[in-house]
C-alpha cells in the first residue's frame, strides 16, 4: 500500500496545489473578509448617504429648492430685557420661549444686545431663524427660513450648523470608508487570479484622478 503521508507525498501536494498560506496569511485574509463585509453592512447607509449628497452638491443648481419663510410677533417679559445691566439680560429664558412658542429649531449662533434691541440668531443645517427684540416693551418680531430637503442633506454632508455629535458621525463614516478601501486592498493582495488584475485597475484610477486634477482643475 503506497504510503500518502511521506516526504515526497507532502512535496508533491505542495506543488500539485501550489505554496500553502501561512496561519498569519489565512488570518490575516479572513479577517479582512469578515471586516470588509460587517464593515460594508453597518455603514451601508452612511455611505450612501454622503455619495447621494456629494451628487446633490456638485449640481446645487439642479435642485435649488423654493424657500419657505415664517415670520411670528410675540411678547417677551419686560423685566427680561429692560434692565440697566445687559449681563442681567435672560438670555436663556428668551431663547426657551422663543423655541417654545414657535418651535424654533437649530442652535444659538448669535446673542446680540443694542441700547434698545436684542438680536438673536438660531442657525441648523439648511434653516436659520432670527429674532429682533424691543428692549422698550419686550415686543419681539421672528423670521424662521428653511431652505429645504436638499439644503437640509448638503448641510449636513458638509456639517454645517449641526453641532458636534454630528461632527463625530461623519468622522466614524470617514473611519469606515477607510477601513472599506484598507481591508478591500488587503483581500485582493490574496486572490492570485484577480490580485494584478485589481492592482492594475487601482493604478489606472488613480492616474485617471491624477491627470484630471493636473490637466482640468484650474
Amino acid at each position: 500500500m503506497a504510503d500518502n503521508t511521506g516526504p515526497k507525498a507532502r512535496l508533491y501536494k505542495r506543488k500539485a496545489g501550489g505554496t500553502p498560506k501561512s496561519v498569519w496569511e489565512k488570518r490575516t485574509a479572513s479577517v479582512s473578509r469578515w471586516l470588509h463585509i460587517y464593515l460594508s453592512m453597518i455603514s451601508f447607509v452612511i455611505v450612501l448617504f454622503f455619495a447621494i449628497t456629494g451628487f446633490t452638491l456638485n449640481h446645487a443648481e439642479w435642485f435649488d429648492g423654493k424657500q419657505s419663510i415664517q415670520k411670528y410677533t410675540g411678547k417677551v417679559k419686560l423685566k427680561w430685557v429692560k434692565v440697566k445691566d445687559t449681563a442681567a439680560i435672560a438670555k436663556l429664558e428668551i431663547v426657551e420661549l422663543l423655541k417654545h412658542n414657535h418651535h424654533i429649531k437649530g442652535d444659538v449662533s448669535d446673542f446680540i444686545i443694542d441700547d434698545n434691541q436684542c438680536t438673536i440668531s438660531f442657525k441648523g443645517p439648511g434653516y436659520s431663524a432670527d429674532a429682533f427684540i424691543d428692549r422698550d416693551n419686550g415686543d419681539y418680531k421672528v423670521t424662521e427660513t428653511s431652505l429645504g430637503l436638499i439644503a437640509l442633506i448638503n448641510d449636513l454632508h458638509k456639517g454645517r450648523d449641526t453641532g458636534k455629535k454630528w461632527s463625530y458621525l461623519i468622522d466614524i463614516a470617514a473611519i469606515f470608508m477607510i477601513l472599506l478601501s484598507l481591508t478591500g486592498i488587503i483581500m485582493i493582495c490574496f486572490m492570485k487570479k484577480k490580485r494584478l488584475n485589481g492592482f492594475i485597475l487601482l493604478a489606472i484610477g488613480t492616474l485617471v484622478c491624477y491627470l484630471v486634477y493636473y490637466f482640468m482643475v484650474p
